[in-house]
């Protein structure tokens, strides 16, 4: 296990068998695993009939992977980086499972949904300051553009806290298990192809004003002919129906979308 890979692998049988009942699969079922490490989640879920596309850095546990379910018919090992080789997959899972490893856990999940790819559910492990804010509603201290990008798209709920002790290496910080369950109720491709790049634009300086950060994030756009800056925010705040003196931490992902949607007339 090289430690610059950030993996802690979990050990509590209790808790991954816990992880996988939230997932809810059934046989026959496509799940994405992220981190298998030595396997023993990923046994599981064939155990439960599943076709596992397993995602693994270390080389080291690609090789044991191989001798350890050699023959399997249902599990398919993609060696390398995840944020470099899920994209080449032309085949998409209905399930996403893993014990992210902490230095990366939610740059993965924000490159499956600012690439748009969904799942119908997600159960993962992750450090519970991330868990937190994957949760976190607008107003509180938790809730940043992380928040607003998970929610758009899914509904998000924490379960199990999980102690170093449940893992290998110990972690010197608590974990938390999440579910995330896509939404009906919107078209989570649907948004305005500003959206994410606003939300994070608009996150960029916390203490700055809705108006302050929409201007510096507009700079940094091609805006038409003739269009002031200081005249687009303040048209699409006042169209949006967003206060200029509010901060991003008190909107709601619908005014994220209104605003970004109002931008379109004015960047392109």
């Amino acid at each position: 296990m090289q430690k610059k890979f950030g993996q802690n692998f979990l050990i509590n049988p209790n808790a991954r068998k816990r992880l996988i009942d939230e997932l809810g699969i059934a046989p026959g079922d496509a799940v994405w695993e992220i981190g298998p490490g030595l396997g023993a989640m990923t046994r599981e879920l064939l155990d439960r009939g599943a076709t596992v596309t397993a995602f693994e850095i270390d080389q080291g546990f690609v090789s044991s992977l191989k001798e350890i379910f050699d023959g399997s018919e249902s599990l398919r090992i993609v060696p390398g980086d995840a944020l470099k080789t899920w994209k080449k997959e032309s085949v998409r899972a209905k399930f996403l499972f893993g014990n992210l490893p902490y230095n990366v856990g939610s740059v993965i999940l924000g490159d499956f949904i600012e690439s748009k790819c969904f799942f119908s559910r997600v159960v993962v492990t992750v450090q519970r300051e991330v868990a937190r804010r994957m949760a976190a509603e607008p107003g509180s201290k938790d809730y940043s553009s992380f928040s607003v990008l998970c929610s758009s798209v899914y509904r998000v709920s924490p379960l199990l806290v999980l102690k170093g002790s449940s893992f290998f290496p110990p972690p010197h910080v608590d974990s938390q298990g999440v579910r995330l369950d896509l939404r009906d109720d919107i078209d989570p491709a649907g948004y305005p192809v500003l959206f994410t790049p606003l939300v994070r634009g608009l996150f960029a300086s916390r203490r700055k004003t809705v108006k302050n950060n929409l201007q510096m994030f507009l700079s940094n756009r091609r805006i038409k002919d003739g269009i002031h800056i200081q005249d687009a925010a303040e048209s699409a705040l006042e169209v949006s129906g967003i206060d200029p003196r509010e901060r991003a931490e008190n909107l709601g992902i619908g005014e994220f979308r209104t605003l970004a949607a109002a931008l379109e007339v004015y960047v392109g």
